[in-house]
């Protein structure tokens, strides 16, 4: 295990998530879409979140146990800051949504790991959050002009808009309960 988190604490991160997520949207609508439609090309916030996605990949390549591949540790941990600086002088598109996908898969490890062998019913909210975010990780890495596209579709219509985040905000608020009151 590498992060030793509870399920009920993924829970309550995952929902948290959500919640936060969501809000926005349901509050703010209009400021929240205008928002969104920028963050594909947001070179500042690329930096922002790949900068964080560069400080939770090496704080795991630093700490987590690596069994035979021991002795790849060292050039990872020379190489990982090198082709950070390099994503960050030559890729110039989308980086917001490459640093989002990576920052994705990455959080689907420690949700997967907390509803591993659990016997409850509820766990396969985060879980099957855990493998949203992995899927959608994927693709934004690789293609990122894919999450500018779902990000025009769904801010097309008020009622689209409203509908995806009042989604996203019950499901939210339904792992959270789920964490709270069964984990």
């Amino acid at each position: 295990m590498i992060y030793n988190l509870s399920l009920q604490a993924a829970g309550v991160l995952a929902g948290l998530f959500l919640l936060l997520v969501s809000l926005p949207g349901l509050a703010l609508p209009e400021a929240a879409r205008q928002w969104l439609t920028k963050l594909p090309r947001s070179r500042a916030m690329g930096i922002v979140l790949l900068t964080i996605a560069f400080a939770w990949s090496f704080w795991l390549l630093a700490t987590m146990e690596m069994g035979e591949f021991s002795a790849f540790r060292r050039p990872l941990m020379i190489g990982l800051p090198i082709g950070f600086l390099l994503v960050l002088r030559f890729v110039n598109e989308f980086l917001a949504v490459r640093a989002i996908g990576i920052l994705f898969l990455l959080a689907g490890e420690p949700l997967l790991e907390a509803a591993f062998l659990r016997y409850e019913a509820s766990r396969l909210l985060v879980t099957v959050f855990a493998y949203l975010l992995i899927v959608a990780g994927l693709f934004w890495v690789t293609m990122p002009y894919l999450l500018r596209d779902q990000i025009a579709w769904g801010t097309r219509s008020t009622g689209r808009w409203r509908a995806i985040n009042a989604v996203a905000f019950a499901y939210g608020a339904l792992i959270l309960v789920a964490a709270i009151t069964r984990y």
